[in-house]
């Protein structure tokens, strides 16, 4: 690895994978021959598939499993936390003890457009194609077309003869 790249030895990379410059991986896996764009950041315990691109400044934080053939556009973000708080009721930092992963899944061959948010405790089903700046709320069904904040379905993804689908 580059002095411009931080991949901790805990990471599993598949064969194939390509990584730009300033990624930060740990304790992560990247499924072969997937492509990790420049200030792509993948937290511990998450997972990307097989032939994925993530494209740059796109955060993958812990929780979130990313399945084979998807495409996730720039500056994505992920949330894990579905009440996010800096300090305990006591009024003490959180540690890792005081608040619970939840979980986000991306189903194989799903695309999320540039600068979308999506939410914790989600899942965005195959196929399914989220629009750019969209704010994903709830689960989104496999085969359709989300945008806006709240994300809300538009319509169906056509059928593309020889396409991924």
């Amino acid at each position: 690895m580059s002095d411009f790249r931080s991949v901790t030895p805990d990471v599993k990379l598949g064969e194939g994978v390509r990584l730009a410059q300033f990624v930060n991986l740990y304790g992560c896996e990247i499924g072969a021959e997937s492509k990790l764009g420049t200030f792509v950041e993948v937290q511990k315990n998450a997972r990307i598939g097989r032939r994925c691109k993530i494209s740059s400044h796109t955060f993958v934080c812990e929780g979130v499993t990313i399945e084979d053939n998807v495409f996730i556009g720039h500056g994505v973000m992920f949330i894990n936390d579905v009440y996010p708080r800096a300090t305990t009721p006591e009024g003490g930092l959180q540690t890792e003890s005081d608040w619970k992963v939840a979980p986000t899944l991306v189903k194989r061959g799903a695309s999320i457009g540039s600068g979308a948010t999506i939410l914790a405790n989600v899942t965005i089903g195959e196929n399914a194609i989220v629009g750019a700046g969209s704010v994903v709320t709830r689960d989104v069904p496999a085969g359709v077309i989300v945008a806006g904040n709240p994300a809300r379905v538009l319509r169906e993804v056509p059928v593309v003869s020889g396409g991924s689908q």
